[in-house]
């Protein structure tokens, strides 16, 4: 009798143990952190804090992390949130922004960890159709940061609507505008803005991550895309530079470039946003 409970009592421990799980199963079940080491991240809403949504849902608990998520619904914050050490790591921007912000912040010092995906900008219209529509003196709405206007004015080059003075880089503004054969007139909007402002000019260039906000895929024309290929633009995570070589932070890099954030970007966003690295492996 006592060798029948012995071999029911461990029976019924065993299946207790399968039925558990691993430590992280808990943790993620159950709402324990307490075993996690917590990362804060300040994104912009779309795609990067739905990004790193899907990282805590579905794939943090088993790296040993709970990311809390902050979100900034404009570009002024985040960096400002991270050199004041109120977050851990930001998702939101370009390295051409980050070096902005660092030549005009003498206080900060970040860094740039990893690039993880790509966001085309558009050039969007509520009223034209096709881009040989835009009339002289058309207005054209553009970001009003130097990184992005020189990036929005690129795309407007690319396109022959303007020619940029030879040297102008990517924080090129107006006045690096050399020809502008049918007279635009170049409107510079704060970038979160941009959406709204379609109704006020006859087409405005508008960050790829403000578009998808926007569901401007559903309410304008895209008259003109930016060239994604060998595009220094990437989306990045940046990290206070003493936390440049943190152990977490490098769980966290690795999550984003897993196959399944490649294919959860790729089945949510359709080509608009590109995970880098994605055609690679």
């Amino acid at each position: 009798m006592r060798r029948t409970w012995g071999i029911i009592a461990a029976t019924a421990l065993a299946t207790t143990l399968a039925a558990c799980g691993s430590p992280s199963e808990l943790a993620k079940d159950n709402g324990d952190t307490s075993d996690l080491t917590t990362i804060k991240v300040g994104a912009s809403p779309v795609p990067h804090a739905k990004i790193l949504h899907y990282v805590q849902e579905n794939l943090a608990a088993d790296a040993g992390l709970d990311i809390q998520v902050t979100e900034f619904t404009d570009y002024n914050q985040p960096n400002a949130a991270l050199t004041q050490g109120e977050i851990d790591a930001n998702y939101f921007q370009t390295k051409p922004f980050l070096q902005e912000y660092l030549d005009g912040n003498s206080d900060a010092d970040l860094t740039w960890v990893d690039d993880v995906h790509l966001e085309a900008f558009g050039l969007y219209s509520e009223s034209l159709e096709e881009i040989g529509d835009l009339a002289d003196g058309a207005k054209i709405g553009v970001p009003n940061d130097a990184s992005n206007m020189g990036r929005a004015l690129k795309l407007l080059a690319d396109n022959d609507l303007l020619t940029l003075k030879d040297g102008a880089d990517s924080a090129a503004t107006v006045e690096d505008i050399e020809d502008n054969p049918t007279n635009l007139d170049i409107v510079p909007v704060e970038a979160a803005q941009l959406p709204r402002s379609l109704a006020d000019v006859d087409a405005a260039v508008v960050n790829g991550n403000y578009a998808l906000e926007a569901d401007l895929s559903e309410s304008a024309n895209v008259l003109a895309w930016e060239d994604t290929k060998d595009n220094p633009y990437a989306n990045g995570l940046v990290v206070a530079a003493d936390k440049a070589d943190d152990p977490d932070i490098a769980k966290l890099d690795e999550l984003l470039h897993s196959d399944e954030v490649r294919t959860y970007m790729e089945d949510q966003w359709k080509g608009v946003v590109t995970p880098i690295d994605a055609d690679a492996e």
